[in-house]
């Protein structure tokens, strides 16, 4: 028996692993593919393929008896967790926080921008050869709300600082201060959505955030407020995004939608006032330095057994 580090980006390419030779470590190299690279029973620290699903993911983790760690390079853990039940006790499952706030941020405010200034409108036009000149609402003295305040929250609002807002109102599961001002708890939504015209979603898809933006939720938000989800497509209610979108009252920017792949045909893709990027928040050049040093960095600690950054949980 080995103790294999299965990798979904082959060893050579990291820099600072550490040496098989002193670690007594075995390296094996799997992105996803149909076979699995050696025997899933000698694996003893998973790094979960980027962006394969929750098929590809789980697939391996039942034979996995003897895996001590699961790093996903994702923020989110959600597509792991139907597999958690399968793995012994006293495994540690580690979230990529630290790879994916730069660039979930700037989507954020990309999204942002693009749907208050009218580009898309501007790209259609351009296709026509037509001129939209006109007033458009602008970001400055908009009052924006942050569901989910964690390190991406955090991020979204280090971005926001230059725009000159209005306000910037934090949720998060429960309420806390910050050097930026207090985060609120989920349980004080209903009072700020009036406010708030601008929403962004930035919270982990968990049972209690799915559906979280449901008719409720979107009737509460203002006339004429943005809705943008950089979360996960289940923390919205499709169905019901549709009927308020389709009405013409609130308009969205959705990175991630529910289906995921969004289906040809689907309504979501000619619904009046959606603006729809495919779900690249964190698939940017500044993804892979992050994230080969953050699985470096972890490999290092599980060899030396010291601690490790970014548990959300250890299975029991």
């Amino acid at each position: 028996m080995t103790a294999d580090v299965w990798l979904p980006i082959p060893a050579g390419e990291i820099a600072g692993l550490p040496d098989p030779a002193g670690s007594s470590l075995t390296y094996r190299f799997w992105d996803g593919g149909p076979d699995f690279p050696a025997d899933p029973a000698d694996c003893v620290f998973y790094v979960v393929p980027y962006m394969k699903g929750t098929e590809i993911a789980v697939r391996p983790m039942a034979a996995m008896t003897s895996v001590r760690v699961v790093q996903t390079l994702s923020a989110g853990t959600d597509h792991v967790t139907p597999g958690l039940g399968s793995l012994p006790p006293g495994v540690a499952l580690c979230n990529a926080k630290g790879v994916h706030e730069a660039s979930t941020a700037e989507l954020t405010l990309a999204l942002v921008l693009a749907s208050l200034r009218g580009i898309p409108g501007f790209v259609r036009g351009q296709d026509r050869e037509e001129w939209r000149a006109g007033f458009y609402p602008a970001l400055a003295d908009k009052s924006v709300l942050i569901v989910g305040y964690g390190s991406i929250g955090a991020a979204i609002e280090d971005r926001l600082a230059p725009f000159e807002c209005a306000r910037v109102a934090r949720v998060a599961r429960s309420a806390r201060a910050t050097e930026r001002g207090l985060v609120q708890a989920l349980t004080d939504l209903p009072a700020l959505l009036p406010e708030a015209d601008v929403v962004i979603l930035s919270t982990p898809l968990t049972p209690d955030t799915h559906h979280l933006v449901d008719a409720a939720f979107l009737a509460r938000m203002k006339d004429g407020a943005l809705l943008v989800n950089v979360a996960r497509g289940p923390v919205v209610d499709t169905g019901a995004l549709l009927a308020e979108v389709g009405s013409g009252r609130i308009t969205a920017a959705l990175d991630v939608t529910d289906p995921e792949p969004l289906p040809q045909g689907h309504p979501l893709w000619h619904a009046p006032g959606v603006l729809i990027s495919p779900h690249v928040g964190g698939s940017t050049s500044a993804f892979m330095p992050r994230a080969k040093r953050l699985v470096a960095g972890q490999v290092t600690r599980f060899a030396e057994r010291a601690p490790l950054l970014n548990t959300v949980l250890t299975t029991g």
